[in-house]
């Protein structure tokens, strides 16, 4: 053999081991999401070679069937993502105002016909999809259109939620048809729900791609429905509406890069409190729970001049974090001496909105994504024969967020998609609902994780603090047993606070390096569920 020969059948070797380390980089693919049906669908796209942006896809869409009044095919959408090939992006399709929007014709209410905006989702979703995914999208999306055709078993959270808001929906004849029962009365835990209309609207979805939803027949009845009742969305609103490549933001955490998205997400926010926390002496429980609670008090003040592009440079700014780091660090009155503070705190599964899931795949291929109707239910507006709620994006919930609402502009909210990497590797991928709770939801999520290095699922559960008007609030549950902290209750204000979800619901994917195996954990105090596929 000459010389030659031996170096050729050396380098085919070689690249060949690269091209089975690159297929084999991890064991197995994987899903967080906050119900059973969407982790199964997930899981089921995997098993017959999906990746990770056609689980989520599917994933998404199952959830606007079996979870409703969180999310949906007519709401807002944002997601950051790692592909294979190292690049780190992401997808703004949140919803949009009107183009003939002004302020004489905007709505006094925070529901109904006129706080509804452009919607985004199924725009993003297929985005995701047509750029990242390697299934036909009627295989991916057929999971979505079984469980609306066949039948699911409402669960619980889902049931009180709808039922917190009979009052309301039983106003719009859609939303009576497919929130009520042939009694009128609300859905019980148990129940079996079908939405044959909403199952008509997916497929030709699946048929037809985005044009299937923002033209067409289904565009039509869209805006015959909310221009008939004093809505604004025209067709051409809905035929000009594009998911947008989003802005993806870098900062420094325990020696990993964040990436954040720019508005209308959060992700500013969420990378300053983080970079604060990387310069914050913590010795035990107590400090953790003030300091942290002080970190993201002190960035929320920042939240209104994100869209300022030399006030953005000082919100990411390492040096910025560490001036206020030092602050929060030196200062021996974090918290006010106690009072009579009557706080009306509620929050669980019954008054929760928003989404978040994470998948991660045998390739490297990394989405966390976060859907959102606004409130509860959206605008608890749904049309006849289509079968689905819509947004709210106008009017006083949401409107006005960053300043006032101009024609055309996206609605921005707290929603902040998060990924950590290390060299080239995703490890950890994470995002959250619960309004501005997101953000803290995460970074302490994050803190547990990565910088007191406890396992994901205990990171999960471990009880979290949020700190308004100096009273902090400490999530109160049987988490707290295993933290052995006192928090100084006698004097201070700190409120224990019982309801479940209250503090954000998080949904997280991370890499276990040395194993080369990605595990996952859901919220506890939501309904969701971790499904793994290992691909032999």
């Amino acid at each position: 053999m000459t010389l030659f020969n031996k170096i050729y059948i050396y380098l085919i070797i070689c690249l060949l081991s690269i091209g089975c380390s690159v297929k084999n980089q991890h064991k197995n693919h994987i899903i967080s999401a906050p119900h059973p049906l969407a982790s199964q669908a997930g899981k089921d796209i995997y098993t017959i070679g999906g990746n990770a942006f056609d689980a989520a896809v599917a994933a998404a869409f199952t959830l606007s069937v079996v979870e409703p009044s969180m999310s949906g095919i007519g709401g807002r959408l944002q997601s950051i993502y790692k592909t294979q090939d190292g690049i780190i992006a992401g997808v703004d399709a949140t919803t949009q105002i009107p183009l003939n929007y002004n302020s004489e014709n905007s709505s006094p209410d925070s529901y109904g016909y006129k706080t509804i905006g452009i919607p985004g989702v199924v725009a993003g979703l297929i985005k995701l999809h047509e750029e990242h995914g390697v299934l036909d999208l009627k295989t991916v999306m057929a999971p979505s259109i079984r469980y609306a055709e066949e039948g699911y078993r409402i669960f619980t959270g889902e049931a009180k939620r709808q039922a917190s808001v009979k009052s309301i929906i039983e106003s719009f004849e859609g939303t009576k048809m497919y929130f009520l029962n042939s009694n009128g009365e609300s859905f019980k835990p148990g129940d079996i729900v079908f939405q044959k209309d909403l199952a008509n609207t997916l497929r030709v979805i699946s048929e037809n791609g985005k044009e299937g939803f923002y033209e067409g027949k289904i565009a039509e009845k869209i805006v015959d429905d909310i221009q008939s009742n004093g809505g604004l969305i025209t067709l051409d609103d809905l035929k000009n509406y594009s998911a947008l490549d989003s802005r993806v933001l870098t900062g420094n955490f325990k020696g990993y890069k964040i990436h954040s998205l720019y508005l209308p997400s959060y992700g500013a926010i969420t990378i300053q409190i983080l970079q604060i926390l990387d310069n914050l002496n913590i010795q035990n429980e107590n400090e953790l729970a003030i300091k942290i609670s002080s970190a993201s008090e002190e960035s929320f003040k920042y939240r209104y001049f994100q869209n300022n592009a030399d006030s953005l440079k000082s919100i990411l700014s390492y040096d910025m974090a560490m001036k206020i780091a030092n602050e929060i660090n030196n200062d021996d009155s974090l918290l006010s001496l106690k009072s009579d503070a009557d706080e009306n705190l509620a929050s669980d599964l019954a008054v929760g909105h928003t989404t978040h899931l994470t998948t991660a795949d045998q390739y490297g291929n990394v989405v966390a994504l976060t859907q959102t109707l606004g409130p509860n239910m959206g605008s608890k507006v749904a049309t006849k024969g289509l079968g689905f709620l819509y947004n709210v994006t106008m009017g006083p919930y949401l409107g006005g967020y960053l300043g006032e609402d101009k024609p055309g502009d996206r609605a921005s909210s707290h929603i902040s998609p998060t990924l950590f990497t290390s060299g080239d590797e995703v490890v950890l991928a994470l995002g959250a609902a619960g309004g501005q709770r997101i953000i803290t939801a995460i970074t302490q999520v994050a803190y547990r994780y990565l910088a007191q290095n406890i396992p994901l699922s205990d990171a999960l559960f471990l009880p979290r603090y949020y700190k308004d008007d100096g009273i902090l609030y400490i999530e109160d549950h049987l988490g707290i047993n295993r933290i052995n902290a006192q928090f100084f209750a006698s004097r201070y204000n700190v409120e224990r606070i019982p309801h479940k979800a209250y503090f954000g619901r998080v949904h997280a994917v991370a890499l276990d390096s040395l194993k080369k195996l990605w595990v996952g954990s859901a919220d506890p105090d939501w309904e969701g569920t971790v499904s793994s596929y290992y691909k032999r």
